[in-house]
């Protein structure tokens, strides 16, 4: 009947770990459902921003009647600051209400439903600027709850035109449409110098150049994905061209880094098989991890099997990134003995150092230090993590295709001193 500090647990680690929505009107669907607490969604408000909560098809099933009480079912809103300070209350009584004490704002409880057979609609305005987590709590986990939930988040900061990104995120379309012309140039420049060197032009090169065609248009569909977001609460099916080209673009990344650091096709024409079973492992859990967090994304952390979805790709994300290293290590093994004596094995050596760094330091980087950002950020400024991911993925791409021009233009000079 109480709910208990595991649950408070539950409710940090997801007020934590979960972003901002990207898409502030949904209809959510509770299925004879008897959680104690479910996270509904999470925005950042400014002085003039307003919530809206719709609840229809309403109905609960206690297997004792009697003891069945609507008013410890409801919603409530909890705000960042106020986080700690629950957890502090969860300490020092296991055992409470969320509508015994002051750190959470009470909307509405089922208590003041009065015929649940229609729509109740609420309508509250944020005066205060903050950003707060939408939850829904049943204390008596005895009853299981179905019904219909459309919730609206926005701000409205002219006084005329609703904005449905939540406040740190309001940047987002103009920066994934900027990352995106940067990616189309790179892609520009990149065509015009294979089709110079068309002698040393392989695969792989062409393979480079698709990764780099499919990261742009990633990026242009996040950034109408995010516009229409912003303008019309949903993204208009951009959210579906989105996560195909980021699938493709991630998992050629991926792929090239592999190839790249198997030293294909410079320093062996084919891969040994040890290296063949490496990608395919790193393509297998990388579409694991893409499948995963599309689901997560697209469901919300309401759906009951969110958390499992979270742990696949955390999973499948580790084992893929772990992986990808070891082919780089290996030619790094390889060209150490003979860097000793040859002066082209010691440049050869030298560039996959300097790639096996930096694929260690963006992988890190990508995974913890951007939600390190995340949390020492104000929720104002988030879009600055989302700015820094873009960059470090821009200069792993650089890096990269500079290293294989260097590679390209030694290999060329090695071809003319041969044929001269």
């Amino acid at each position: 009947m109480k709910v208990f500090g595991t649950t408070v647990i539950s409710v940090v680690f997801l007020f934590l770990f979960i972003d901002p929505s990207t898409a502030a009107i949904k209809s959510i669907k509770i299925q004879s459902d008897n959680r104690s607490v479910i996270l509904l969604g999470k925005f950042g408000f400014t002085h003039y921003g307003n919530l809206s909560i719709s609840i229809s098809n309403l109905s609960v099933s206690d297997p004792v009647a009697s003891l069945y009480d609507p008013s410890v079912i409801g919603f409530f809103l909890l705000s960042d600051e106020t986080l700690i300070e629950l957890v502090f209350e969860a300490q020092r009584n296991p055992n409470f209400w969320f509508w015994d004490i002051h750190l959470v704002s009470y909307l509405f409880t089922l208590r003041d439903i009065s015929d649940p057979q229609s729509s109740f609609h609420k309508s509250y305005s944020m005066t205060f600027s903050e950003e707060y987590a939408l939850f829904y709590a049943n204390c008596n986990t005895r009853s299981l709850v179905t019904m219909d939930i459309h919730t609206e988040m926005y701000n409205i900061d002219d006084g005329a035109t609703k904005d449905y990104l939540s406040a740190g995120l309001t940047q987002l379309p103009s920066l994934y449409f900027i990352f995106s012309l940067m990616y189309l140039s790179f892609l520009g420049f990149w065509i015009s110098l294979c089709f110079n060197n068309q002698r040393c032009v392989h695969r792989v090169h062409l393979l480079m150049g698709v990764s780099l065609t499919m990261q742009t248009l990633s990026l242009f569909c996040a950034a109408e994905d995010n516009h229409y977001v912003k303008v019309t609460g949903t993204p208009h099916g951009w959210n579906v061209l989105f996560w195909i080209f980021q699938f493709i673009s991630s998992v050629l990344l991926f792929t090239l880094i592999v190839l790249m650091g198997a030293g294909l096709p410079y320093l062996k024409p084919v891969l040994h098989a040890r290296e063949k079973i490496v990608l395919m492992i790193v393509i297998t859990f990388k579409v694991l991890a893409n499948v995963a967090s599309m689901m997560m994304d697209e469901t919300g952390p309401y759906n009951k099997d969110w958390m499992t979805w979270r742990q696949v790709y955390m999973w499948s994300d580790t084992i893929s990134c772990s992986v990808i290293i070891l082919p780089v290590g290996w030619s790094i093994r390889f060209l150490t003995e003979p860097s000793k004596t040859d002066e082209k094995s010691r440049r050869n050596l030298t560039l996959f150092v300097r790639l096996f760094r930096l694929v260690v330091c963006y992988l890190v980087f990508a995974r913890v230090g951007v939600i390190a950002l995340m949390d020492i950020t104000t929720y104002k400024f988030q879009w600055v993590s989302s700015a820094v991911e873009e960059v470090a993925c821009l200069v792993l791409y650089l890096v990269i295709y500079i290293s294989v021009v260097f590679i390209s233009s030694r290999h060329r000079e090695a071809l003319q001193y041969h044929h001269f």
